[in-house]
């Protein structure tokens, strides 16, 4: 047996080049792998002994060669691949462990030139694990260290022939992917550089030429949004830390397709707060927000602002659920749940759970999210949003905004006072997540009514109010949040009827004097934060 080494990343080769040396495979290997083994007092030979060629441009070739590609693409099954690697003095290689050099890594780093871009893209890995996945049946190939104990424990139990086909053909399709997935960010990378008329790169395109995908299947789903639909979940290669896709399910039934895209909508939400939060989605939309001391208060406010649309609506708590939360959900409130989002639970809740056999249970750790990050994949957000269209996408920034007190311009004669400012950007956080158009009202640092994707914000207005009504709630001195400017004074008119006291709302309206002395004139105060949160 023969075995070529040529990684980028060391982790675990060292170990791994022991394991085949003991199992008597001799060790082929190139550069700074060949010196970590040999310095190690193992036996390898380098690949420029191997075919008799020397290693030239700086690296650049050194395995581009037969003795190389021959050995990884000839069939053992076909007499004349054999014959011909006889007559050439061509041997076998029968696993093939290569990992790329590190182009991702690379063109993150701030300051990549165009040069180091360019030198990190490697062409002889590529190269030898397209020949060795081609060839499966004949040669295992490895791209990745997690590979290494499964292949060697089959080694040990059946030797060479001792790996299963299966394992062959998935560790060959992995491969695949692991190239497909680098050839997309060389592409992504190079297709937004911009040379200027001097052949320099300029500012790199924001959007890039050309947008590839890289998407890793989580699981087939039984349906997709309707049961004559088909659906699978997939996760980005490299998923933010703290989303939905890191989630662990504890119990229940399988997460549909429905569910997914409320789960997110309802997790996306509640993790945007700092204290003690619960959100309650229903159809996209939440239909209770609420924050708290503790995610038991959080969780009685957020329920109380529309007990009905609750029912069968997904749960999310930015704080460890324990057995008091539990006992409110399923026996005081009888709260039917379809998924349960939090960061953590205490044996108590999980046993109390346990009764409700159908809830998905989600553990999604909030541990790793830097809050304070100025990068949105490390605060657990995604950087773009992608909407598919007849035979295309819409590819945008995603909405991050974070509203902050000292962004909210007063434009009526009155101010809002400092807990009315809570009370406004509590709903401002919320009618960010609601479909527009939107409008939240909100008092206490819970919702108290929302009205949500209606084509007239007038009509949205009414349905908040009507809602409130319906769940008992008065909204009495409450602030309200609109997602977009009021086009007209009506729907503040509705608003400061129903007993808003304060506004909040993007402003630039042709008519917004209109609505300012609208609001002069029933006494409320308006601010004006800048930025609008249109949701589709």
């Amino acid at each position: 047996m023969q075995a070529l080494l040529s990684v980028s990343d060391k982790t675990g080769i060292l170990e791994f080049a022991r394991e085949l040396h003991q199992l008597g495979v001799r060790l082929l290997s190139t550069g700074g792998t060949a010196k970590l083994l040999a310095d190690a007092g193992l036996p390898v030979t380098e690949v420029a002994e191997h075919t008799g060629f020397p290693e030239m441009l700086d690296g650049r070739v050194k395995t581009l060669h037969p003795k190389v590609h021959g050995g990884l693409l000839a069939r053992a099954d076909l007499p004349e691949h054999v014959a011909a690697m006889q007559a050439h003095g061509i041997t076998r290689i029968d696993i093939l462990a290569v990992n790329l050099y590190p182009f991702e890594a690379t063109v993150a780093k701030p300051g990549c030139t165009l040069e180091d871009a360019i030198e990190n893209i490697d062409i002889g890995g590529p190269a030898m694990v397209r020949s060795a996945a081609k060839n499966w049946k004949d040669v295992v190939v490895l791209t990745d260290a997690s590979q290494y104990a499964g292949v060697l424990a089959e080694l040990k139990t059946g030797g060479l022939s001792g790996i299963s086909r299966k394992t062959r053909f998935a560790l060959s399709v992995a491969a695949y992917n692991r190239i497909a997935n680098y050839d997309a960010a060389i592409s992504n990378y190079l297709s937004s550089v911009q040379l200027g008329d001097d052949g320099q790169p300029a500012a790199p395109a924001e959007y890039a030429g050309q947008a590839n995908s890289n998407f890793v299947k989580l699981q087939d789903l039984r349906y997709g949004e309707n049961p004559h639909q088909t659906a699978a979940f997939y996760r980005d290669l490299y998923p933010a830390p703290g989303s939905l896709v890191t989630a662990k399910q504890l119990q229940g039934k399988e997460l549909s397709y429905n569910n997914i895209a409320d789960a997110d909508a309802a997790w996306e939400c509640v993790k945007t707060f700092d204290t003690p939060a619960c959100v309650i989605v229903k159809h996209a939309n939440p239909c209770g927000v609420a924050v708290g001391k503790d995610a038991l208060e959080a969780y009685g406010k957020a329920f109380k602002t529309d007990p009905t649309s609750a029912f069968g609506g997904i749960l999310a708590f930015n704080r460890t659920v324990d057995g008091a939360v539990a006992q409110a959900i399923t026996v005081a409130n009888k709260h039917f749940v379809e998924v349960l989002m939090a960061p953590a639970y205490t044996p108590e809740a999980l046993e109390i759970f346990k009764s409700k056999v159908n809830v998905r249970v989600l553990a999604i750790p909030l541990d790793g999210v830097k809050r304070d990050s100025k990068n949105a994949w490390e605060r657990g957000l995604n950087s773009h949003d992608v909407k598919r269209v007849g035979s295309g996408l819409l590819i945008q920034t995603a909405d991050n905004h974070e509203l902050q007190r000292d962004d909210l311009k007063v434009v009526t004669k009155l101010a809002p006072t400092p807990q009315q400012i809570d009370d406004l950007l509590f709903a401002w956080k919320v009618a960010k997540f609601v479909k527009s158009n939107a409008i939240v009202f909100c008092s206490g640092g819970m919702t108290m009514g929302v009205g949500a994707g209606q084509m007239s914000r007038l009509d949205s207005a009414r349905i908040a109010s009507i809602k409130a009504e319906h769940a008992g709630l008065s909204l009495k001195g409450t602030a309200v949040a609109s997602d977009a400017f009021f086009p007209f004074r009506d729907g503040l008119d509705v608003v400061a009827e129903a007993g808003a006291t304060c506004v909040i709302q993007p402003g630039g309206s042709m008519r917004d004097q209109e609505v300012i002395a609208a609001a002069d004139e029933r006494g409320i105060a308006m601010v004006f934060s800048g930025v609008r949160h249109f949701r589709h």
